[in-house]
């Protein structure tokens, strides 16, 4: 015998429970974050509770555009807020304005004009809540 081995029989075999411990800690780790990255990517990528489509969109003399939109909600009954905007030749946005999109039984279409600082070439519809504005609740 060496003077850095240890006598085979008065110690023992080395025991493996930290190494599977250390790899049943990793698994649960890997699983808890990919439920993490699969409810995050749900959330942001899966099917919004509000889907707004553009109609049609009319110019009007003066620098304003009039703009239908249908409103599509899982929830018809609750009210909405949806915000539309004109935008000028060079794509930057001239107007933008909210429109109140009240409870319904089922899809909407709305009308809505926008007043522009620069004459529009396009109006559509950026985007919808349910997180409806409380100055734009009828009274």
């Amino acid at each position: 015998m060496t003077a850095g081995q240890l006598p085979e029989g008065r110690y023992g075999r080395r025991a493996a429970t930290s190494h599977r411990w250390t790899i049943a800690f990793g698994l649960v780790v890997a699983v808890l974050l990919g439920l993490a990255v699969a409810v995050i990517g749900y959330r942001n990528l899966g099917r919004t509770p509000i889907q707004a489509e553009t109609v049609s969109f009319t110019l009007l003399p003066g620098n304003a555009v009039q703009l239908r939109f249908s409103v599509v909600r899982d929830d018809p009954r609750r009210a909405a807020v949806c915000i539309v905007r004109a935008r000028s030749r060079d794509g930057e946005e001239t107007g933008r304005k909210e429109v109140y999109v009240p409870p319904t039984v089922g899809p909407v279409v709305l009308s809505t004009v926008v007043q522009t600082s620069r004459p529009p070439v396009v109006a559509d519809v950026y985007g919808c809540s349910f997180q409806v504005p409380a100055y734009l609740i009828p009274t």
